[in-house]
């Protein structure tokens, strides 16, 4: 059995089975509506059901409270249907050829950028190609069905290649993997492009772009396609770290605000050493970007990064005149093992 769901206020509808999430179907009718993490977590496939019945298969996802479900909020990505649906949703786009793949890869260059932060190339076989944008994400899928998210850290590349920035979590199901016995020339398997996190060009607005720890990778990504397209929007980047090794390509955004005059770059860490030389900014990195921006009613915000620092970031960056509208974000949600 499926069921239609339409779009309120677009020419937009498509079909749900039975069991399918509603952002899994319109991914598959080749839409793309906000969504991030997938587990109902994020909170960023938040939208309203206008008409019908939706159903959650685990209870009542933890990103959405028994309050909102009453007045009729809903997560799409764990949100299945029982009857024909309205919804209301932030954004919706045309996928075009951004469509979700499952494809194998191997891995082509691991490169030590710190301590606990590894970066690996991925190269398809020479007969495939994935059309992403800057900002997205890859599932690498393992055995037993689970799977690891991972950002692609780069722009589209001539040469195909995929950057991911992986950290050293002990005993991570895949992490551990990339950290002790994976080589160059290692077969692997992912599904992707995932994600609403990429660069909106139709803007004409500043930037700002605040990662914190590996959540550098996507605003890489997003500031390489910037660049790429040639825009003169100014573009603040922050990048929050606990120590100064955490900033493991520093040296980058520091080249880029040298060589563009349309960027600065803040590096900010919660924790220096004490017996170091650090005279950056210190503190969390949200409550940078508001000593610098306090009135952010005229900007996009990108960021990316843990869920702590998503969160309070988004209170307060909307408390501070930031439009929902303009808030672009990317929680890296844990997986469980």
């Amino acid at each position: 059995m499926s069921y239609q769901v339409r779009i309120e206020d677009t020419d937009h509808a498509f079909n749900v089975d039975e069991g399918e999430s509603v952002i899994d179907a319109a991914l598959r009718s080749g839409l793309m509506l906000p969504y991030s993490c997938r587990n109902g977590t994020c909170g960023t496939c938040k939208g309203e059901l206008v008409e019908g019945a939706i159903a959650y298969p685990d209870g009542l996802p933890p990103a959405i409270d028994a309050s909102e479900d009453a007045a009729g909020k809903a997560l799409f990505c764990q949100a299945r249907a029982s009857s024909d649906l309205v919804i209301r949703v932030q954004e919706v786009r045309e996928a075009g050829d951004i469509i979700p793949q499952r494809l194998p890869a191997r891995v082509e260059q691991i490169d030590d950028l710190a301590p606990d932060v590894r970066r690996i190339f991925l190269k398809l076989p020479r007969d495939k190609h994935l059309s992403f944008l800057a900002g997205q994400y890859l599932d690498i899928l393992l055995r037993g069905g689970q799977r690891r998210s991972y950002s692609l850290g780069n722009a589209p590349r001539e040469d195909g290649l995929l950057e991911l920035h992986v950290r050293h979590l002990p005993g991570g199901v895949f992490s551990e993997y990339a950290f002790t016995t994976m080589q160059p020339g290692a077969l692997l398997r992912f599904e992707g492009p995932l994600g609403n996190f990429f660069l909106r060009e139709d803007s004409d607005r500043p930037m700002i772009l605040m990662g914190g720890g590996t959540g550098f990778s996507p605003v890489k990504g997003i500031v390489e396609r910037a660049l790429q397209v040639g825009t003169t929007r100014p573009m603040h980047i922050y990048w929050g770290a606990r120590a100064e090794p955490d900033l493991y390509l520093n040296q980058l955004p520091r080249q880029w605000a040298e060589q563009h005059g349309a960027i600065d770059y803040t590096p900010v860490l919660s924790e220096p050493a004490s017996d170091g030389d650090w005279a950056g900014a210190t503190g969390f990195v949200h409550h940078q970007v508001l000593a610098d921006h306090p009135d952010l009613s005229g900007f996009d915000v990108y960021m990316s990064g843990p869920p702590p620092m998503i969160h309070a970031a988004r209170d307060e960056f909307t408390a501070a005149g930031l439009p929902a509208d303009r808030l672009f974000y990317d929680s890296f949600e844990a997986g469980g093992d």
